[in-house]
């Protein structure tokens, strides 16, 4: 009752605002399955000559649910006597969450989403890439660092072709793609140019990647690992505040071989795993139609099963995915009605519900204090 009361100050009687609390208990989010009230979600609220106004500050991004959770509210607060109008407004309000221990947040990124495989070739930047894309579409300020410094594909896939500028000679202005802010070694060097290094400069490389690019208030930084589980992947869980983690598996053995190892990997460095993504999981024939899982079935299902851990989601082997990464345009800004697109989407939808529910980190909203001896 004390939340109402803050919202409506003390003109409401006392029936009334529980009759709200009550209608708002049975108006759940369809992701995270929580009621709006569990996710305070109602930032402010009036009556006034029996026209109830609010305003729903969802705490992921989730634009294309609105509709459906506006429809519901308007279906429950509408059987109050006191009500006759309905008006709602909707927002996208994603804080900065917990991530390891004893690593602040970084300036100007809420929160750092790792799309990680143990195995190359499972389609884990193809992933990446949609899931941004995703999140962007959805509502959110999101940012995409490719952390592959051997093989760099984030600027084919979003089709980038200019060079990182920067206004200070200390840092760079991330590249823009479809909304996205975005920053790769492969935008630095030419394309046919080895990175014949060792494994200190290459996470010295990405911890300049990150740091020295100025990100301008990202909801969400998704990293795009490298395959297995090396020094990139030590350095991400040593220095860097990761909210969370993706794997991406095929359904076949020998993939999901290594995507347990990097699963693990995540346990024990204390990084959540916000579920599998199992690519590839079918293919489907061009010219018939026909569905046919030729690496095996259920795998990464299975495997979520197994570790205890959401499995988020089945994509096909599908021709479409792959002409449209190579082609710059990725499946969810070229065909964004199509069934592919919204799988995606309802990806996004879960990882980042789960974000948005999981306790919140205050570190940056404290001032830092310095003494100094004069």
């Amino acid at each position: 009752m004390g939340i109402l009361t803050s919202l409506f100050g003390n003109g409401i009687s006392d029936e009334l605002k529980q009759q709200i609390t009550e209608k708002l208990k049975l108006c759940k989010d369809p992701t995270s399955g929580q009621n709006l009230s569990e996710l305070k979600a109602v930032s402010s609220m009036q009556l006034k000559k029996a026209l109830l106004s609010l305003n729903i500050d969802m705490p992921y991004p989730c634009k294309s649910l609105w509709p459906a959770i506006e429809q519901n509210l308007i279906n429950e607060l509408s059987q109050i006597d006191e009500v006759d109008q309905i008006k709602i407004e909707f927002s996208t309000k994603v804080v900065t969450h917990d991530a390891q221990k004893n690593i602040n947040p970084m300036p100007n990124i809420k929160n750092i989403i790792a799309v990680a495989s143990g195995k190359g070739g499972v389609g884990k930047s193809t992933t990446a890439v949609n899931l941004a894309l995703a999140l962007q579409q959805e509502g959110a300020r999101v940012g995409i660092l490719d952390a592959d410094i051997y093989g760099p594909s984030i600027p084919t896939m979003l089709d980038i072709h200019e060079k990182p500028q920067s206004e200070d000679g200390k840092s760079m202005l991330p590249l823009q793609a479809y909304g996205l802010q975005a920053m790769s070694i492969g935008a630095l060097i030419e394309e046919d140019s080895p990175m014949v290094w060792r494994g200190p400069i290459v996470t010295q490389t990405l911890t300049q990647l990150l740091n020295e690019t100025n990100w301008d208030n990202l909801d969400f930084l998704i990293i795009d690992l490298p395959p297995g589980t090396g020094d990139v992947q030590l350095t991400l869980s040593q220095q860097i505040p990761v909210t969370g983690a993706i794997i991406v598996t095929t359904p076949q053995q020998v993939s999901l071989i290594d995507a347990k190892k990097g699963l693990k990997m995540f346990e024990k460095v204390e990084i959540p795993v916000l579920g599998i993504i199992e690519n590839m999981s079918t293919h489907i024939c061009s010219k018939c139609g026909h569905e046919e899982a030729i690496f095996g079935a259920r795998g990464g299902e299975l495997m979520a099963k197994q570790y205890k851990v959401k499995f988020l989601g089945a994509m096909p082997l599908d021709r479409r995915i792959r002409e449209e990464a190579d082609a710059g345009k990725p499946t969810v800004t070229s065909d964004p009605s199509s069934e592919i697109a919204q799988k995606y989407r309802q990806i996004a939808h879960s990882v980042s519900a789960q974000i948005g529910i999981k306790k919140r980190n205050y570190a940056n909203l404290f001032p830092k204090i310095e003494i100094q001896n004069n």
